[in-house]
Parts: C-alpha cells; sequence; structure tokens
C-alpha cells in the first residue's frame, strides 16, 4: 500500500519536478548532468518542464548520474509512465536465503563484539549476542517488535541514561539521520528523526567538556555495563550495486570496541 500511495503521487507530480527535484538536491547544473549522461543542456531542460518525455533508460540514466536511492528510481519510472525496474522482495522470502544466511553468520561471527543489521528506518532485523549484552535491562515495551535501533538508543528508558556521553552521541545519530533525510525522500524517516530528536535529555546528562581532549580516532559510543564503561566505535556498511529495494535498504552496523580493557571484557563475557 505504501508503494502504491507514493507511485500515484509521484505519478500525479510527473517525472519533470522529480528530477528537476533530485538535480538540485545534489547541487548539478543541467549542463553538468547532460555531460554526465551524454545529452544535451535543452534536452534535460524540455524534460524537468513537461515539453519532453524521456525515455525508461533515460529515466534509469539520469537516476544512476544523480545517485538516486533505488526505491526512488521505481518512483521515477512510474511518473514517467513505465513498470517499476526495482523488486522490492521480503526478507523472508526464499530468493534471498542466502543474503540473510550471510548476514546471521556474518554478524555471529563477529561476536563477542555487537553487530546487528537495520533497514532503511533503523528497525533491527537482526542482532547477535554482542548487542543482546547491551540491552540487558531495557525495559519491554521497548523490546517488542519492531524493534528499532535509534528509539532504543536514545529513548531515556532505553541505553540513554547508560551512555557516558549522550550528548555527542546523541548529537551524532541525530547527525547522521539529517544526513540520510536529505538523501532519501522518507517519511518514515522524518517521522522517526521528529520523535527521537524530542526525546528529552536530562540537565546532568554526561558530555565532554569543550576544551577536554578526546583520545580516540572516532568519537566512540561509551556505555556502562554492569557497573563498568565500555567503548565503541560504529562501522555501518552497505551492499555495492544493489538490484532490489530491500537489499538497497540494509545495513549492517558493527560495534568495534574502541579500548583494551572492552576487549578483554567482552572476551570474558561472551566466550
Amino acid at each position: 500500500m505504501t508503494a502504491l500511495m507514493s507511485g500515484t503521487a509521484a505519478t500525479a507530480q510527473g517525472v519533470g519536478p522529480l528530477l528537476r527535484a533530485w538535480r538540485e538536491r545534489r547541487r548539478v547544473s543541467q549542463l553538468e548532468l547532460a555531460l554526465r549522461a551524454d545529452s544535451s543542456a535543452r534536452h534535460i531542460s524540455f524534460i524537468e518542464t513537461g515539453r519532453s518525455r524521456p525515455s525508461e533508460e533515460m529515466v534509469l540514466r539520469l537516476a544512476e548520474h544523480l545517485d538516486v536511492p533505488v526505491r526512488e528510481r521505481n518512483a521515477l519510472l512510474l511518473a514517467a509512465g513505465y513498470a517499476p525496474h526495482y523488486p522490492e522482495t521480503p526478507l523472508d522470502d526464499p530468493a534471498l536465503d542466502a543474503l540473510r544466511e550471510g548476514m546471521e553468520r556474518l554478524i555471529r561471527g563477529y561476536e563477542p563484539y555487537p553487530a546487528l543489521v537495520v533497514d532503511a528506518t533503523y528497525h533491527v532485523l537482526a542482532a547477535n549476542r554482542g548487542i543482546m549484552m547491551l540491552m540487558e535491562g531495557v525495559p519491554e515495551h521497548l523490546l517488542e517488535p519492531p524493534l528499532n535501533a535509534m528509539r532504543l538508543t536514545l529513548h531515556p528508558e532505553g541505553l540513554a541514561p547508560r551512555i557516558r556521553n549522550l550528548r555527542e552521541w546523541r548529537g551524532h545519530l541525530l547527525a547522521q539521520m539529517e544526513r540520510q533525510i536529505a538523501l532519501h525522500r522518507s517519511e518514515p524517516l522524518r517521522a522517526l528523526y521528529e520523535e527521537v530528536a524530542a526525546y528529552p535529555v536530562p540537565d546532568g546528562a554526561p558530555g565532554t567538556e569543550p576544551d577536554e581532549p578526546v583520545p580516540y580516532f572516532a568519537l566512540p559510543m561509551q556505555v556502562e555495563h554492569e557497573g563498568r564503561t565500555l567503548s565503541f566505535i560504529s562501522s555501518i556498511s552497505t551492499f555495492n550495486t544493489p538490484m532490489d529495494v530491500t537489499v538497497a535498504e540494509l545495513a549492517i552496523e558493527t560495534l568495534l570496541p574502541a579500548d583494551p580493557a572492552t576487549v578483554k571484557y567482552l572476551h570474558t563475557l561472551l566466550p
């Protein structure tokens, strides 16, 4: 239903204004786009104003050079009067068995360090024992499906009270979501951002003092667990050249220990 509504809205708007919006979002001129797509600025202008209907190949070529997300490429095709090019296969479909099993093996193999798989709106699709260890003590209502990584991290009843550098880590996560919203036309992601950004931050929430040196090569998440402070650096991996909407929106997040004490503790806790 969401895809149908999105496609209907795109068709009503027309492909020209949509392409112009993506071009402006990417800060690319009509001439620059024309050179990239082996076309002319005049033709690009005619497409954007509706004076010329682009071929299916041209829509896909322009979308490629504008780095349009796979889901939105389908919307462009629908707006131009063509069928969607990229399928959206449910993750539990047998066709994705090998991919799903591979991701699960990957995050299990990363243990004892935390790792999880999320979709475009941070719903948790798979998690290993390291993640479940961090979730210990989180209220049941936050652990009910669909589990959401941003909500779990920033909710005042979630991990937030345990994060020793909450202000910095919260700022990092919100900035990450802002960048994604700028790249993707996702109302669910915007709604999630507005929800978690509105969570209260206690006046006494810990944070690094302005002049305090940070002894790390990247901003860590410093979180308490059973009286110890564990430090993690986050890394996010996505799939190259995805040809399916579902696969395009998957991300594997791994938390790499940022100091020897965290390494030693995790190996003791999850042998």
